[in-house]
């Protein structure tokens, strides 16, 4: 069986011009070269899988190269690899500044390649100092790190620093197709564009990605195959998630979850894959920011057409909601509980169901609409016209009175009266009077309130501590008395439109908490002012403890009554 070069080494760039995505590295070295301004001590730094190694070897060769070699020669000789992370102690590095000072007996320069410096412990880089800041001239040393915080400062200002960037999709994406069509494989668009973006911008990683893919599917790349292989959420799940919410479709929407979750794939992954989507629909909005999005052209053309079915609100929502759930994921003690949860939530955001109400309206406009009815805002009526419950009230106090005036009268000299009322009265507990109730109930439901024609009055604090006494001897009379002595517990100041109180303790501000609705609405509409406000506070000062030791019990009674010691001594009792 052929020996089998995987294609991180198989591809590995022989010249400037075949490294990938480092352009402005390669013309910088190359320009040095040609003009002969190449420093002494370079320092290649960058993400791992992105060409640092490859550069400091092709650097080598170049400076070596006189033009009349062969294009295999490798100046074997001449170019020594250092690895830094099993070489780290004070003599290797003594052993390497030893072997610089021979010259090189084949080509100009001695290239020393120390790879993953920053491994090197305290005491070697000190060692390193001096023979990097002022080494042989036939000597040239290369550092090649992807951490370059953990190198000292020295170290770092005797060095030249190439900050080599992540390879971006597209150019991954693209040296992927080349490599493709070497080995006469088929390959999809898409297909390349999942593999790059998983290498998360190292060609290294995206070339074993691909050796792994192409060893499962063959000589035909799909799309298909390459998410079942990397066990990658790809982009049809994301767009059907999405026409789900838009379509508000929560129950589709959880078993499409629950195949996720069924797949092996993990929530949190899909959540931030959700948000990165909105992002995604966000960018297609305006033509401009287009390019920002990192997909095939198939792939863009539904994003642009998907992005036409949102709004900008939605889509802010949308993330705010994806990310709120990406940050609380890691702590929450039932993660698939809080996925669902947002899921429910975006579902919810297009939703225009009865719980969305009209500004102005107690009851949605649907309700209108289903019965043909067109609401009309409330307007003040004029004090010169009676209104029904006073007409109501005086045909009470009537029927009272009457009542009253014929109790009186001598049981024996009533005559029967028979009464022809066209509108005979009913019964509390009849059908006929509960329907009517019922009617009546839904007649009050289609009263409309504006709340811009609502009272806000100037408010005393003289009126407001009256209308808090008749509130509180109204809650006395109807039997509340605990409520009526919480009431009575603190006097109500007014600042602005905002009542204070305070109580001892939590549990009186839980209650009047509790029965804040009612007293409220009977404030407003007693001062005539829906601008007010209760704020319900505890002082720690007057709510410390009032359990009182057998002891401070004692002495509390002596100070009543002192003849109890008298007591104590005389009969030799305990406390």
């Amino acid at each position: 069986m052929e020996h089998f070069v995987v294609s991180a080494r198989k591809y590995r760039p022989q010249t400037f011009k075949d490294v990938v995505g480092q352009q402005a590295i390669t013309n910088t070295l190359l320009n040095a070269i040609e003009n002969n301004h190449l420093a002494q001590a370079l320092l290649f730094t960058g993400p791992r899988g992105v060409g640092k190694t490859t550069c400091a070897r092709i650097l080598a060769k170049m400076i070596n190269s006189d033009g009349n070699t062969k294009e295999d020669e490798d100046y074997a000789f001449n170019i020594f690899e250092l690895d830094a992370a099993s070489n780290n102690s004070v003599d290797d590095i003594r052993s390497l500044t030893d072997q610089v000072r021979i010259p090189p007996q084949v080509g100009k320069y001695k290239v020393y390649i120390i790879d993953e410096v920053h491994m090197l412990s305290p005491g070697a880089f000190n060692a390193f100092l001096k023979t990097l800041e002022e080494p042989p001239k036939h000597c040239i040393f290369i550092l090649a790190t992807t951490e370059k915080h953990k190198i000292i400062p020295t170290i770092l200002s005797r060095c030249q620093i190439f900050d080599f960037k992540r390879i971006t999709v597209t150019d991954a994406k693209e040296y992927l197709k080349y490599i493709a069509k070497e080995q006469d494989i088929t390959a999809e668009d898409d297909a390349l564009h999942i593999i790059a973006q998983k290498a998360d911008g190292a060609m290294r990683d995206a070339l074993s990605i691909f050796d792994r893919v192409v060893s499962f599917s063959g000589k035909n790349l799909t799309r298909q195959a390459v998410t079942e292989n990397l066990n990658v959420l790809d982009y049809e799940t994301y767009f059907t998630s999405t026409d789900l919410i838009l379509e508000n479709k929560i129950p589709d929407l959880l078993v499409q979850y629950n195949t996720i979750l069924s797949k092996g794939f993990d929530g949190h992954h899909y959540i931030a894959g959700l948000a990165s989507h909105f992002r995604d629909l966000m960018v297609c909005k305006n033509p401009s920011t287009i390019p920002l999005l990192e997909v095939g052209e198939n792939t863009s053309l539904k994003y642009i057409e998907q992005s036409k079915k949102t709004t900008h609100a939605f889509l802010m929502e949308g993330i705010k909601l994806a990310n709120d759930c990406d940050l609380k994921y890691k702590t929450s003690k039932n993660q698939r509980l809080l996925v669902e949860l947002t899921l429910m939530q975006l579902a919810s955001i297009t939703f225009d169901g009865e719980k969305k109400n009209f500004r102005h309206f107690i009851i949605p406009p649907s309700y209108f609409k289903a019965r043909g009815i067109t609401p009309i805002p409330v307007t003040k009526q004029k004090t010169e016209q009676p209104s029904a419950t006073s007409s109501v009230s005086s045909n009470v106090e009537a029927n009272k009175k009457e009542t009253l005036e014929t109790a009186e009268a001598p049981a024996v000299n009533i005559p029967k009266i028979s009464i022809n009322n066209p509108k005979k009265s009913t019964s509390g507990l009849s059908l006929k009077s509960i329907r009517k109730k019922k009617e009546h109930l839904l007649r009050q439901m289609d009263v409309v309130i504006d709340e811009d024609d609502l009272p806000t009055e100037p408010v005393t604090q003289e009126a407001l501590t009256e209308a808090w006494q008749s509130y509180t001897e109204q809650m006395d009379k109807k039997g509340g008395k605990i409520m009526a002595s919480i009431l009575q517990m603190d006097q109500p100041k007014l600042k602005g439109t905002t009542i204070y109180l305070t109580y001892s303790n939590n549990t009186n501000k839980i209650e009047l908490q509790r029965a804040e609705f009612p007293l409220m609405a009977y404030l407003k509409k007693k001062l005539l002012n829906y601008n007010l406000k209760l704020d319900i506070t505890v002082n720690e000062e007057i709510a410390k403890k009032y359990a009182f030791t057998p002891q401070e019990k004692y002495e509390k009674l002596k100070e009543k009554n002192p003849n109890i010691e008298v007591l104590r001594q005389t009969f030799g009792l305990d406390i």
